[in-house]
Order: C-alpha cells, then structure tokens, then sequence
C-alpha cells in the first residue's frame, strides 16, 4: 500500500489542514527509536545476549508494559501474585516491579513491541492511514485521538480478561491506537481507493474501496478473536477500530464552518485520497 494524502483538505473549524503529519511522522519515530533502544532490537548491549537478553527483555515489557490486573486494581502485582501466574517466558520467572504505575503504563505500553514484524506491521498501517486521518482532524486533536483510543483499548481488553488467566500477561504495542486510526479512516473516506497487494502467484496490486479493505479486516480480526490462540489481543483490534469509527461519526457530524458560521460540505473541502 502506498500512501496518498487527499488535496483541499482543512481540519475541524475551517483551518487549513497542516500539509506535513508532524504527529503521524513523530508517532513513528519514536515507536522506533524506543523499540531500538530496548532489548528486543538486540542492539543495546546493556541487555546482553542470548537467553540473558530474553529474560530482559521479559523484565522491560513487565516494567514498562500494560497488565490487565494491575491497571485495574491500580497497583502492580505482588510477589505472590506473579508466583501463582505461569512465567511468561520458560526459565524466566516474573518479577515485582516496585513503583510502576499502572496507569501511566496504558500510555507507556503503546510505544512497545515484541519484535521487527510487530513493530514494521504496525508502522506500515499507521504510515499509510495516520497522515490523512491527521489532517482531516487537525495535529493537536490526532494526537490526543491516538492517545485517547490507545489508552481505551487496553482499559476495554483489561476488562474483558479481568477473570482470565491472561489478565497478568504484559500487553505491549500500538495496534490498539493504530486500529483506531482505520476505523476512523473508513468513517471519513469510505470510497477511498486501496492499493493492495494480492498475492494470485504473483503479488499483483490491486485497487479496491476503503470500505472492502477495513471491513474485510475488522472480520478478520472479530472472526479472530473467538478462533485465535493466545499471542494476538485481537479483542485489543476490535475495540480500537470501533471506537475510532464512532469517533469519527461526530467529526462528519460536525463539519467545519465558514466565517459567517455556515457549515462548509466535505466535498468542497476533499478530495477523496488514493492509497
């Protein structure tokens, strides 16, 4: 998928969109410079190699991710509570993590992920969708957006697995925010045209409508969460996707206004973006 930002655009009260997604580019560089400087790059030496580095990098997510039991009950998990939750790595048992607050790890928790495919994945959707979400919401607002569905992601998937085993698994990664991000995107441009690669013997690319690509991906990703096993929060997809959809329900609700207060149609406004 290549990107393609939509031209006329202008954010929410009738500004001029800002032409260059400072917070989508930003949101990028610092998902990647924290993976980089992490233990599961496998670039910083300060987390040793081999099975030393796996067991680190076990403790950094549980430092600095989010874990469903401890953002509910608002305080990490004790000693006890880790002994009685299978290890999340073989050979590499849980450790307290005195002082973390849980709530500033639902923030904290976006900006981690578990490997090169987790982190590329991600990025790749928000470099294709963020910059043109960014510029139909403003910057300012995009960015608490990001955040906001973010944070409401992990709170919802805390909930769900509240009485499940799994509610003491780190969860980590930005895909909660990231699929808010789509589903505001099919909500603001539903006729957009995707370019997507279909692998029919060869990877031909292929151009088809906003709404068949994410809506084909939010089935995939409902169908999931009922069929898939554990390694994937699914659930975490489902939520963000929705929540940004509604979302954005209330931007075409209220579209910009001219000086004189009279609302300006979208279709002055934009043009529908190719991707």
């Amino acid at each position: 998928m290549a990107p393609a930002a939509p031209e006329h655009t202008v954010a929410p009260g009738g500004r001029p969109a800002a032409t260059v997604p400072v917070v989508s580019y930003t949101l990028i560089a610092l998902n990647t410079l924290v993976f980089l400087l992490g233990p599961a790059a496998g670039f910083n030496p300060l987390y040793g190699t081999g099975p030393a580095r796996v067991c680190a990098e076990q403790r950094y997510e549980q430092r600095w991710g989010a874990v469903p039991a401890e953002v509910l009950a608002g305080r990490p998990l004790t000693a006890g509570q880790l002994a009685e939750a299978p290890d999340p790595v073989p050979g590499c048992p849980a450790a307290p993590t005195p002082g973390k607050h849980p709530a500033l790890s639902v923030l904290t928790g976006l900006f981690l992920h578990a490997g090169w495919l987790h982190l590329l994945g991600n990025l790749l959707f928000l470099q294709v969708f963020g910059p043109t979400v960014e510029r139909r919401l403003g910057r300012a607002r995009y960015a608490v957006f990001y955040l906001a569905a973010g944070s409401l992601t992990t709170y919802g998937f805390a909930l769900a697995e509240a009485h499940s085993p799994n509610s003491t698994r780190v969860l980590i990664g930005a895909s909660g925010a990231i699929a808010a991000t789509l589903g505001a995107y099919l909500r603001l441009h539903p006729r957009a045209r995707v370019t997507t690669l279909v692998p029919l013997l060869f990877f031909l690319p292929l151009r088809f409508p906003a709404w068949l690509v994410l809506g084909l991906w939010f089935v995939l990703q409902w169908w999931s969460v009922h069929s898939a096993g554990p390694g994937v929060a699914y659930l975490v997809h489902v939520i963000g996707f929705s929540a940004g959809f509604l979302y954005a329900c209330t931007v075409v609700r209220h579209p910009p206004r001219r000086p004189g207060g009279r609302p300006i149609p979208w279709r002055h406004l934009t043009k529908e973006p190719e991707l």
